[in-house]
């Protein structure tokens, strides 16, 4: 085994064991923005009757865009406040780990873009089912499973509620794949909303969860 490598993991290591304290400091106002922002953004999709697979998928690119960099200014903040280095070895891992999921997920998103906005080709739906199902319901689904994988890996260099936080996500998104493709047209718009603000509950529920923990820890 590489000394050096070896020596640079026990240092990030020590680092994140440090640095926990801050980390929870951290996820909770990130988690509870993304929550509101996750809320906000499925009430509204939902009002406008955002369907067409095209603008849906849009849609949600624009969610992402405005969390990606809702989070990075308040994380950057705190860095800058608490007078550390924003891209340090501990943030390098953490976004190493996620990186693989939210590249997929992203680049699912753009293969159904260009499949959507293809000739048409003849013949009926796949299996009777609405053209839209795949990215209404389907594709946010997937995007969660994707997305609880990449916090349960980021959950390896950061508290372990991380974990049970990604297997809720996973495990919610699953079971809309097994028994969500059911219903009308407007059944299956609401549900697709309804992903996104599952999405958000859970990270306001995990965003006052870490809150009021690292409150009580604080105190003691």
């Amino acid at each position: 085994m590489n000394s050096n490598w070896a020596a640079e993991n026990l240092q990030v290591i020590r680092t994140l064991m440090e640095r926990s304290a801050v980390y929870r400091r951290a996820l909770a106002p990130v988690n509870t923005f993304l929550g509101i922002l996750c809320l906000a953004a499925a009430l509204t999709g939902w009002l406008l009757k955002i369907s067409s697979p095209t603008s849906f998928v849009l849609y949600c690119f624009c969610i992402g865009v405005v969390a990606s960099a809702g989070a990075f200014l308040m994380l950057r903040r705190q860095a800058w406040r608490d007078a550390e280095p924003f891209w340090s070895p501990p943030a390098r891992r953490v976004a190493q780990a996620m990186l693989p999921p939210v590249t997929a997920g992203f680049v699912l998103g753009l293969a159904v873009l260009i499949q959507e906005n293809l000739p048409a080709k003849p013949g009926p739906p796949l299996g009777g089912l609405s053209p839209s199902w795949e990215v209404l319901v389907g594709l946010p689904s997937i995007w969660g499973i994707l997305y609880g994988c990449a916090l349960h890996s980021a959950g390896f260099f950061m508290p372990r509620g991380i974990k049970l936080f990604g297997w809720l996500m996973i495990l919610g998104c699953c079971g809309v794949i097994a028994f969500g493709n059911r219903g009308s047209e407007n059944a299956l718009i609401s549900l697709g909303y309804g992903i996104i603000g599952f999405i958000g509950v859970l990270h306001l529920a995990y965003g006052i969860y870490v809150f009021f923990t690292g409150k009580r820890r604080n105190e003691t």
